[in-house]
Formats: C-alpha cells, sequence, structure tokens
C-alpha cells in the first residue's frame, strides 16, 4: 500500500486488487430528436446499485472459448450479448458489436471490473427487462441524461457518464457507429485525486495523472463537482 501526498493534489492510499473482466453493450436507435441509448436501472442492491447503467456484466467462464482461452474481445463480445439478453431480452449478435473503450476502475474500488463497452443499433421495441437486477429502462437522448443526472433524476457511474458525453458529439446511429469503428478503442484507468477539496478523475494525458500533482498543463479529467460533474480535456 502507499500514499501520494502532493502540493496541490492528493491521491489517497491504495492497494490493487486484480479487476474481474466485464462487458457492457451501448445500445443506441434514433429517436424523434436524433440519437438514444437505452439506460437501465439497476436494483438498489449489489454492485452500482440504484444506478443508471448501459446493459453488462461480468465475463462468466462459458463466454470464454476454451479452443481460444486468450481471446478477451471474443469473450467480452459474448458475455456483452448475454447480459443484454438477460437484463434487457435484447438479441444481439456478438460479431455486430463495434469496440467502444475499455475501462478500468482505481485500485481504491470496493469491487474492480475490467470492462469492455462496445456500441451497437438497437430497436425500442426489443427492451424486456428482468424485474430482478433491473427494475426499468429508458431510451434517452445522451446530452438529455446528462442533464438529468445534473438534476439528480438519474444517478450515473463515472464511466457512463463520460461516455454518455462522448456520445452527444454525434446525430445518428450510423454516425456513431461509423466514427467509433474508424477509431482505436480508447482505454481508460483511473486514477483519483482531490484537488482543493474536490473529487477529481484523472485519465492518461492529464498532467496529474501520473505524478498526482497538480499543476498547469494538460487535462484529461472528470471534475466531480457538487454543482455538477464537468469533463476536462485538452493539451
Amino acid at each position: 500500500m502507499e500514499a501520494t501526498d502532493l502540493p496541490g493534489g492528493t491521491r489517497p492510499a491504495v492497494e490493487a486488487t486484480p479487476p474481474l473482466p466485464a462487458a457492457t453493450v451501448i445500445v443506441l436507435h434514433d429517436g424523434p430528436s436524433g440519437l438514444e441509448t437505452l439506460l437501465l436501472r439497476r436494483d438498489a442492491r449489489g454492485a452500482f446499485g440504484g444506478m443508471w447503467v448501459f446493459p453488462g456484466g461480468r465475463v462468466d467462464p462459458a463466454d470464454t472459448d476454451p479452443q481460444h482461452p486468450e481471446d478477451e474481445l471474443a469473450a467480452a463480445r459474448r458475455a456483452a450479448c448475454r447480459e443484454a439478453r438477460e437484463e434487457a431480452g435484447l438479441v444481439i449478435e456478438p460479431h455486430a458489436l463495434v469496440p467502444f473503450a475499455h475501462w478500468v476502475p482505481p485500485p481504491i474500488a470496493p469491487k474492480r471490473f475490467a470492462t469492455w463497452f462496445f456500441a451497437v443499433a438497437g430497436a425500442e421495441r426489443d427492451v424486456v427487462v428482468d424485474g430482478g437486477e433491473i427494475h426499468d429502462h429508458v431510451w434517452v437522448p445522451p446530452a438529455e441524461a446528462l442533464a438529468r443526472h445534473g438534476r439528480g433524476e438519474l444517478a450515473l457511474a463515472p464511466p457512463t457518464w463520460v461516455t454518455l458525453h462522448q456520445l452527444a458529439d454525434y446525430g445518428s446511429v450510423a454516425a456513431t457507429l461509423d466514427a467509433v469503428a474508424s477509431r482505436t478503442p480508447e482505454r481508460f484507468a483511473t486514477r483519483p485525486l482531490e484537488v482543493d477539496g474536490q473529487p477529481v478523475l484523472t485519465w492518461h494525458g492529464d498532467v496529474a495523472y501520473e505524478s498526482g500533482q497538480d499543476g498547469p498543463g494538460p487535462r484529461h479529467r472528470l471534475w466531480m463537482l457538487d454543482g455538477g460533474w464537468r469533463y476536462e480535456r485538452f493539451g
């Protein structure tokens, strides 16, 4: 265990535990006002209790091909499709999934999942929540989901929030999937920071990411402020 205490920023003591492999699927469709995505509300108990999330969960042993156990991405595809079917009644083929990003939470997280995010086109009429782990669903424009989070109406985890922030740049399913397919999926390994008493999550490229010391320089972070979250990336 180690702690970093530096002027302008404090990184908390951490003890890393290996993250569990997981997968989630960003289901998209074209709504009346443009791009919409499916969010599910999880049961109040368990991981991400009460939060609004994309369909997904951990990778089970059965998701791994015994002939190719090293193929992490293929196992994640199968897990994402299985979870979408179990949680929302969606039938999605693994080959239709477009890798979007990969997320790893900070070592201080109580339960850690290394999660592949995939994007796919879907249809509103197909959604049937399981009534167990999932209690409600909504199709919502990404910008509106962020606004509802800011008003305290939708509880979102940081990876979901940042993903919605990125999706808000696109106007249709076709434009989103074309753009995502044309780039290399970004990997987010989260490192927390406290700046002037405010919680901040940093990622690769941020001036404080490696050292834990804040100051002038490039930014790639999420300010988790009481008055609203703010994603900052430049330089």
